[in-house]
């Protein structure tokens, strides 16, 4: 049994005000309409995570995005997963591809994380979203799946040298020699990283941008030609030299500061949601897209102490540019189970969540007293006014820690400012994979064993 801290008066006070304004969701088919209806004519809809494990996170993301689909004309989702493995993704639910069945269109995300994609909540929707616009027909607005992230520098460099050696043997030839620079490091990313960014050797910056430049100035010519490559495959390709030249920077300042390389992955997601927005706007109208990521990314960085110490994220630019034409809702949860490791490149284990710590957003947030609720954050409401001012709030990435987690996994932040809505799970559990260890099959014993009390 856990033993909480006695929730003070004025906590208690705010209590109330978070259980007056409220909105449950309850039961299979939780009540989603308020939510629509916040969302309004947005074209962007930030759905966010508390941590990469959680299956109540995973499944009302996919059950919000069925709604803005099928009601609000959605027609792209974009995620944080690397651009070649979920196009794979993308080809499947778009009805090309040879993949069977959407485990065999995930089977390319093998690196670690793999529960993060892998696992039977996106599996589930990956289906659906197949057969959602498999009923709506090529000539109806389909929706596609796509990545944002950009760890991907070597099977993207592969994805450009496949389309090249199809479309243009000259420029294979000059994107084969220039991308050669990368050889004297294998595909170890980080040690290329080590290695130029504290100046033992020569970056590849040049030869990289040169592939960029090349194909970009050729791509109307690759779609034009007689027998031409549909747009989608030009598209794709020059998505993926851009992420090489953007990755190969990220990786160069991994060794400066967290800061530079947070500030350049998230720039690059940005980046690539804008040139996605632009494309889809070319093929099928206004583009509606509904971004997938951590609340870390998605939540206003301004609103946080890693904003104040010069962090940027997905959250405060797509704001900043599109203002009320884009909605950032966060998630959390207080206790329950999640799938994490516990040291980067780890198995998957399946960790209990420890409740959260007192004077929290997610433990006031469990002294409201509901399994789960909408909390809208736009008004000047009495709650909303109350929680402006910093709380700590909990972040579980891919890695959880509970012996360390008020240094792991806590941070200061304004949630007001921070999001336009959070949706909380008081009790949530571990995210399942399509994969699973030892580790999280036996799941982790609870403090109290062997006496279960």
């Amino acid at each position: 049994m856990v033993t909480r801290i006695r929730t003070p008066t004025t906590e208690s006070t705010l209590v109330e005000a978070v259980r007056s304004e409220a909105l449950p969701l309850a039961g299979p088919a939780p009540d989603y309409r308020p939510l629509l209806d916040l969302v309004g004519d947005a074209r962007y809809v930030l759905l966010g995570e508390a941590s990469h494990g959680t299956q109540e996170f995973y499944r009302e993301r996919a059950r919000i995005t069925r709604l803005l689909i099928e009601q609000k004309g959605f027609n792209a989702v974009a995620a944080e997963a690397d651009w070649p493995d979920a196009y794979r993704v993308n080809c499947y639910v778009r009805g090309h591809g040879s993949d069977d069945n959407a485990d065999a269109a995930l089977s390319d995300f093998e690196r670690f994380p793999g529960w993060m994609w892998r696992n039977t909540e996106v599996l589930h929707f990956v289906e659906w979203l197949r057969e959602h616009n498999a009923s709506v027909g090529p000539n109806g607005r389909q929706a596609g799946f796509y990545g944002l992230d950009l760890y991907s520098l070597s099977s993207s460099i592969d994805a450009v040298m496949r389309f090249l050696d199809k479309a243009d043997s000259e420029a294979a030839g000059r994107a084969r020699q220039r991308y050669a620079c990368f050889e004297h490091f294998g595909r170890d990313t980080e040690r290329y990283g080590l290695a130029t960014g504290v100046g033992g050797s020569e970056s590849c910056e040049r030869q990289v941008l040169e592939v960029l430049d090349d194909l970009l100035r050729h791509a109307p010519e690759y779609a034009r030609r007689d027998g031409g490559i549909a747009e989608d495959e030009v598209f794709f390709a020059q998505q993926n030299a851009r992420l090489v030249r953007n990755a190969e920077e990220y990786y160069r300042s991994m060794f400066r500061g967290r800061a530079s390389s947070w500030n350049l992955r998230d720039a690059h997601m940005v980046e690539t949601l804008g040139a996605l927005a632009q494309y889809l706007d070319r093929q099928a109208g206004p583009a509606k897209v509904v971004v997938w990521a951590h609340n870390s990314h998605l939540g206003d960085a301004r609103a946080t102490e890693l904003g104040r110490a010069g962090e940027l994220n997905v959250g405060q630019i797509v704001r900043e540019r599109h203002g009320r034409d884009a909605v950032l809702i966060g998630f959390s949860t207080d206790h329950g189970t999640v799938t994490a490791a516990s040291d980067w490149g780890g198995p998957a284990e399946r960790k209990r969540v420890r409740p959260a710590l007192a004077g929290s957003y997610e433990a006031v947030f469990h002294e409201v007293g509901l399994p789960g609720f909408l909390l809208p954050l736009r008004s000047k409401s009495p709650a909303v006014n109350a929680l402006g001012s910093p709380r700590l709030e909990r972040a579980i990435g891919v890695i959880y820690r509970p012996e360390t987690e008020r240094i792991s996994h806590y941070f200061e932040a304004r949630l007001p400012s921070q999001f336009d809505a959070v949706i909380h799970v008081d009790e949530t559990h571990a995210v399942e994979p399509l994969e699973r260890t030892a580790g999280w099959e036996d799941g982790e014993l609870p403090e109290t064993y062997p006496f279960a009390v």
